[in-house]
């Protein structure tokens, strides 16, 4: 029987087969997970391979199985906004947690400018990954369609914007704005203005959908003038609530899209000195974690991160793996009341 390896060379799968008492084709076979081993020889080999420590050589590996065992992560925004929005943190840490028990390594990619999103388009083409999930997309990113064409399996973190048929993700967004604004109506607010996200993506469009469906369910038209672009940073959401606060000064509360923004939101309103929840009510949406060391804490509407990153990563396996049904799932959302409502 061959000896175990403690310091040394490395085994080889040579000895690998040698101690299970099978052909090299076989170890290459178990360790390529083919399904043309007998249970006995897979048993055997598996064995041996505990015994002897035996770790196989992923580039030799690839050439046989094409893969990489990596997944990227392309997030279509600017460094600045990827390392400083907590949001993208955490998606980062619950997709790393969701890979944890798989031999799927994650690489994160940023594709904003042009330049760039040929760089990540090329680079997933020529195979230097297994497969891709699309995040933060705005209208008239190229990298859905150059990505799908090219055969390179994909899930896209949100609804497409132009409906196309790919595999997503995404949380129940119209239905989360209407339960936030329909609270600010519950509690008697007549001017409901609302910071919503950028207009070029899904989320900034389905999150404003929800708040003029709860208007319209009480009634109330949308005032154009309690309306204001943001774009999902503190900075922003502080512009945009000092330009509500110049057209609308009697606005009473404020849905705002992210809770970033809404934090923002918070500065523009003290240094306007109105009071929170006094003066104007406000609900943020995402329950990032600024949302609750906020002052006042911040009510919020809460996505399901984990489930949504674990159902990604279980879509992006069965693309890789050669299922070519299309699928799509939505995750609930809920509110979460904090001080600032």
């Amino acid at each position: 029987m061959t000896a175990v390896h403690g310091r040394g060379p490395s085994p080889t799968l040579e000895e690998v087969a040698g101690l299970a008492g099978v052909s090299r084709a076989t170890v290459s076979r178990v360790v390529n997970d083919s399904p043309r081993v007998s249970p006995e020889a897979r048993t055997a080999v598996l064995a041996a391979i505990e015994q002897l420590r035996y770790v196989p050589n992923r580039a030799a590996r690839s050439l046989v199985t094409r893969r990489t065992d990596t997944i990227a992560l392309v997030l279509s925004e600017s460094d600045t906004q990827v390392f400083s929005d907590p949001f993208f943190a955490r998606t980062v840490r619950e997709l790393s947690a969701a890979l944890a028990d798989t031999e799927l390594n994650l690489v994160l990619l940023t594709a904003r400018g042009e330049r760039e999103q040929e760089k990540v388009g090329r680079y997933a083409r020529q195979g230097h990954v297994d497969g891709v999930i699309l995040m933060s997309l705005h209208r008239d990113d190229p990298l859905p369609g150059t990505l799908a064409a090219a055969g390179v399996p994909l899930v896209l973190s949100g609804r497409p914007l132009d409906g196309r048929e790919v595999c997503y993700v995404d949380a129940d967004n119209v239905g989360g704005a209407t339960a936030a604004t329909e609270l600010l109506l519950a509690g008697g607010r007549r001017r409901i203005a609302t910071v919503t996200g950028p207009g070029d993506m899904i989320a900034g469009i389905d999150r404003l959908a929800g708040y003029r469906t709860a208007l319209a369910g009480a009634g109330r038209p949308v005032d154009p003038l309690l309306v204001a672009e943001g774009d999902f940073t503190e900075a922003g959401g502080n512009r945009a609530m000092a330009e509500l606060l110049a057209r609308a000064p009697d606005l009473d509360a404020v849905f705002v899209a992210s809770d970033p923004m809404a934090v923002g939101a918070l500065r523009a309103l003290r240094r306007a000195g109105r009071s929170v929840p006094g003066d104007v009510a406000v609900v943020g949406f995402d329950d990032a974690p600024v949302a609750a060391t906020a002052d006042p804490p911040l009510t919020t509407v809460a996505q399901p991160l984990d489930e949504m990153c674990r159902l990604m990563v279980e879509l992006l396996r069965r693309r890789i793996e050669g299922d070519e049904q299309v699928a799509a799932r939505v995750c609930a959302t809920r509110l979460v009341r904090r001080a600032s409502a």
